[in-house]
């Protein structure tokens, strides 16, 4: 059985690192991903995409991406569910197994600053 999902699409906001009591990094980032068509408005519909990105996938993303960079990610689904009041609840989570910068204001950043101090 295969359960595998690949993903494009820009940061919806800066990414946040958690460290949690066992030492792990974690961090819960948004992509916007485009459909692939226009909705009946004439307009692309965008779907926003929770994705969990652990240990070095997060540091790495937290040092290099922010808000509206481009990323790809490889990873899973992970459905969890969450009873509240006796109520079961199911969300839907990609577990990030690889991550790609296809586009990064940050490294840009670096690189403009590398450039202007001539190293």
């Amino acid at each position: 059985m295969i359960n595998m999902i690949v993903l494009v699409g820009r940061l919806v906001r800066d990414p946040e690192i958690v460290e949690q009591e066992n030492g792990n990094k974690v961090s819960r980032v948004t992509l916007a991903v485009n459909r692939k068509f226009k909705g009946l408005d004439g307009v692309y519909h965008v779907d926003y995409i929770d994705c969990i990105l652990w240990n070095n996938n997060a540091i790495n993303v937290n040092e290099y991406c922010s808000k509206g960079d481009l990323i790809g990610v490889r990873g899973r689904l992970q459905v969890n569910v969450l009873e509240n009041d006796g109520e079961k609840h199911k969300y839907t989570d990609v577990i990030a197994e690889n991550i790609t910068f296809l586009s990064t204001t940050k490294n840009k950043e670096i690189k403009e600053v590398k450039l202007a101090e001539g190293t």
